[in-house]
């Protein structure tokens, strides 16, 4: 008897803290009710005890401010914008610390582009010089402080410090015709490469890209703003299998004011992804081929004479990243995927494999840096689990591995530039982002910055359903899996299913973190009696090159199937409705919903596509044909798992989002998804945000959207 009321009082307990729990709203997630505390973006000092931050004062100022990492207590005041009648957007400091380039002004391009206002701050003089009277792109430093780089109308420029005198390096800069030291729209967006110019360590020579884009191919799309008359935004976009722009790489003497064209002695076209100057003075050029499954590792003389240091090969594609780093005798540590998964590699100054750094069945997902004096580098990994993340340490010998992190989740460092300290972001599916200070030769901490524990207090008032992390074997293969069910879930009743995913190559959305904002409206879809599934398909990251890469030349094939499959299995639970499984996703989230409501047209009741690619055709040489080759050269690869091509097997409920200006998935795959579902006279429901770009958004924008999709799916699974 006592059990029993024991029992009775817990249950009246417990239901009475969901009664006085409220479900969170699409509002409160969009207005900022759960938003987290982070910390102001950091840059490390010399000295490596300190660091500066850029600070939005309460009077509406904004100062560069110095802090002791040890206390974390403020120094001093750099600039204050008060002090120099300028906002400060934010700042570029030169390698000796002495000067600033202080951004006053910013006026984005594509997404991580910009025109800039630039001035130039001596912080010992105090003294502030205007860069130019014009907007400006990617200003920069020479590494001896004594000159600063920009583009300006596609010609690059550099001042000198010590004259105050301009030079204007190219002068055959057009408009979407060539462009000098800045990259292209593609390079822009997938490689992630926006500054194409480098300065010698003596600041002798600068290195920079040039781009022929004459024969691209434009795009143009309708901004609509407010005025009377719509106005056309051109700009040049290569389309899978079209004409990408024709690269070269230059060398500029400054004393001489002469422009050599490198001859990298190659016929065939070719991307020069990266280039990076050694302190030796040499330069370093990634160079691959238009299938991006061979990289050439360049060295570049002062002469211009080039040679290649080694090549890496793949039978897919082989993945450019930022990691590099090269010691003083001119080795070079570097990251491949040769073993299967990611690791660190050794080279000696002539290019030859030393040995491999790391190995085991995981990936390397952050290679942090060398510390000269301890010898030792410096990562993230998977070791913990292909959705967790830790940090390690290990000598440049490959021995004497050290875990630097103590908590099982996310973790990331920022480190400081001596290889003092490191300050971890640490967050799980059930802590919100926490803060703190480390020694970066043991990982002991040294003190906590900032948690997110008021988060935790407030989220005590909402019904917030946790993540449930597991496996599903699909297809002969174990799927990391999440799922999300309500806090009043009842084994003994049957549930809708939505599912989420993204599923492309090398992604991951089954990670043990903090929750997003599409996290807490899948809480909010959950606790108003839906089950949320996550599933990573084949073509994913983190769990080996090969599982990664065999979505080659079939992107939509495997992870379609694996999404089918698993809905599949999950409708044979006795607590869900085989009848009533949804899915969505935004871009290629948007591709992969729309191929499975059609494919899977006998499992998949709705389906919602977000800014989806529908034809990969439509899409940019770079992405796709890295996975793809070239539409002439695999034509099935790309209508056979584009879903343009199956609109006549639609059944469900479809509804097809886009926004007008998305310069990158453009509407008109939507567009022309519309008209082929019109044609085939099914029915759908579609909604196209004026002027919005890729991840549409701005105003109640977001609001809109996320009320829009959560009355689809209560009136339609």
């Amino acid at each position: 008897m006592t059990k029993n009321i024991a029992y009775l009082l817990a249950f009246l307990l417990a239901s009475t803290t969901l009664i006085a729990q409220q479900n969170i709203t699409v509002e409160d997630i969009y207005t900022g009710t759960f938003s987290t505390g982070g910390l102001q973006s950091l840059k490390s000092l010399n000295n490596g005890t300190e660091y500066l931050v850029l600070n939005y004062n309460a009077d509406r100022s904004q100062s560069v401010d110095k802090y002791s990492y040890d206390t974390g207590k403020k120094v001093a005041t750099l600039v204050s914008s008060s002090d120099i009648n300028l906002p400060i957007r934010n700042y570029i400091l030169s390698e000796d610390e002495e000067q600033m380039l202080i951004i006053s002004q910013r006026i984005p391009i594509f997404r991580r582009s910009a025109n800039s206002m630039v001035h130039i701050y001596d912080l010992k003089t105090k003294k502030i010089t205007a860069l130019s009277e014009n907007l400006v792109r990617s200003p920069s430093f020479s590494p001896d402080g004594t000159k600063v780089g920009y583009v300006f109308e596609n010609n690059l420029y550099f001042k000198d410090l010590t004259t105050g005198a301009t030079t204007q390096v190219t002068s055959d800069g057009v408009e979407n015709k060539l462009i000098n030291g800045v990259t292209d729209w593609v390079y822009e967006e997938e490689f992630s490469l926006v500054q194409a110019y480098q300065f010698s360590p003596d600041g002798n020579y600068i290195a920079f890209i040039s781009f022929d884009e004459t024969d691209v191919p434009e795009f143009s799309m309708d901004v609509y703003g407010k005025g009377l008359y719509q106005q056309p935004y051109v700009f040049k976009y290569p389309k899978a299998g079209e004409k990408n722009s024709i690269v070269a790489l230059n060398l500029y003497n400054v004393t001489t004011q002469q422009r050599q064209v490198v001859d990298l002695n190659r016929e065939e076209e070719f991307y020069i992804a990266r280039i990076n100057y050694a302190p030796n003075g040499k330069l370093a050029a990634q160079v691959l081929n238009r299938h991006q499954n061979v990289l050439d590792f360049y060295y570049v003389d002062s002469t211009g004479n080039a040679s290649i240091a080694f090549t890496e090969k793949d039978d897919a594609y082989v993945d450019v990243t930022d990691d590099l780093t090269f010691l003083a005798d001119g080795s070079f540590l570097w990251t491949s995927e040769k073993d299967n998964w990611r690791h660190i590699y050794l080279y000696n100054e002539d290019g030859v494999q030393q040995r491999q750094l790391t190995s085991g069945n995981w990936d390397v997902t952050s290679y942090y840096g060398y510390d000269p004096k301890s010898k030792r580098i410096y990562y993230q990994s998977t070791e913990d689990g292909s959705i967790n993340r830790g940090i390690y340490s290990i000598s440049i010998k490959g021995k004497g591995k050290k875990k630097l992190s103590s908590r099982t989740g996310s973790n990331s460092a920022s480190f400081s530039s001596n290889f003092t300290y490191f300050i971890n972001t640490y967050s799980s599916a059930t802590t919100p982002p926490v803060y703190t200070l480390h020694e970066a030769k043991n990982g002991s901490q040294v003190r906590e910055i900032q948690d997110n524990n008021d988060l935790l207090e407030k989220l005590k008032d909402y019904k917030l359903s946790p993540k449930e992390f597991s496996t599903i074997k699909v297809n002969g293969n174990e799927l990391n899996m999440y799922t999300i069910k309500p806090l009043d879930f009842d084994p003994s009743k049957e549930y809708p299913v939505l599912m989420f995913q993204y599923s492309g190559p090398g992604s991951q959305q089954v990670a043990n973190s903090w929750y997003g904002a599409n996290d807490y409206w899948h809480s909010m879809l959950a606790n108003d009696g839906y089950i949320i599934a996550c599933i990573d398909p084949r073509g994913t990251g983190y769990k080996g090159a090969d599982f990664k890469k065999v979505t080659q030349k079939e992107l939509g094939k495997y992870e379609v199937e694996d999404q089918i499959q698993a809905a599949r299995q999950l409708g044979n639970l006795d607590y869900i409705d085989a009848n009533r499984i949804g899915i969505w996703g935004w871009s290629y989230g948007g591709f992969m919903s729309s191929n499975c409501i059609l494919k899977g047209n006998d499992v998949f009741a709705a389906a919602i596509a977000v800014a989806p690619v529908t034809n990969w055709r439509y899409y940019d040489t770079i992405y796709t044909e890295r996975y793809m080759t070239t539409p002439q050269e695999n034509p099935s690869g790309y209508d056979d798992n584009s879903p343009i091509n199956y609109v006549d097997r639609l059944k469900g409920n479809y509804l097809l989002i886009h926004g007008s200006a998305d310069d990158n998935v453009h509407v008109q795959n939507t567009m022309q998804m519309i008209e082929a579902l019109v044609q085939a006279n099914k029915q759908f429901d579609w909604a196209i945000y004026p002027d919005k770009n890729h991840g549409i958004y701005g105003g109640n924008t977001r609001i809109h959207l996320y009320n829009k999709m959560t009355h689809f799916i209560k009136e339609n699974l």
